[in-house]
């Protein structure tokens, strides 16, 4: 799967975000840490901040596709499931906290065969 087909108009779209991941633009927002009515405003979506965290989860929704069945499935692991070696944190509070790098370090020693 390619990351540009969430995107409309040169940015994410959280419609299309939302609607692969059979949830609400609202869910995404509070997943991302994101006020809930950031998607409301054209300014607000464009901003650095909503694009970075709606790229990078995408970036690690697409990666973790790769382990499990589904994007939906991705998208379950994503907010729910601790990574070891993380104090128990999750990539949604991971990438809440500036650490999307983190993760993508867990997946680089997952596919190397290495412990994760």
């Amino acid at each position: 799967m390619e990351i540009q087909v969430f995107m409309e108009d040169g940015v994410f779209s959280p419609k299309l975000i939302s609607d692969a991941l059979l949830t609400t633009k609202s869910d995404i927002a509070k997943t991302l840490g994101l006020a809930q009515d950031v998607f409301s405003r054209v300014e607000r979506l464009r901003a650095k901040k909503t694009q970075t965290r709606l790229r990078e989860m995408l970036e690690i929704l697409i990666r973790a596709n790769q382990f499990t069945d589904s994007l939906l499935a991705a998208y379950a692991w994503y907010r729910t499931e601790p990574i070891v070696g993380f104090g128990g944190h999750t990539a949604s509070s991971l990438v809440r906290e500036g650490h999307a790098d983190y993760v993508h370090e867990y997946f680089d020693r997952k596919q190397a065969g290495g412990y994760a």
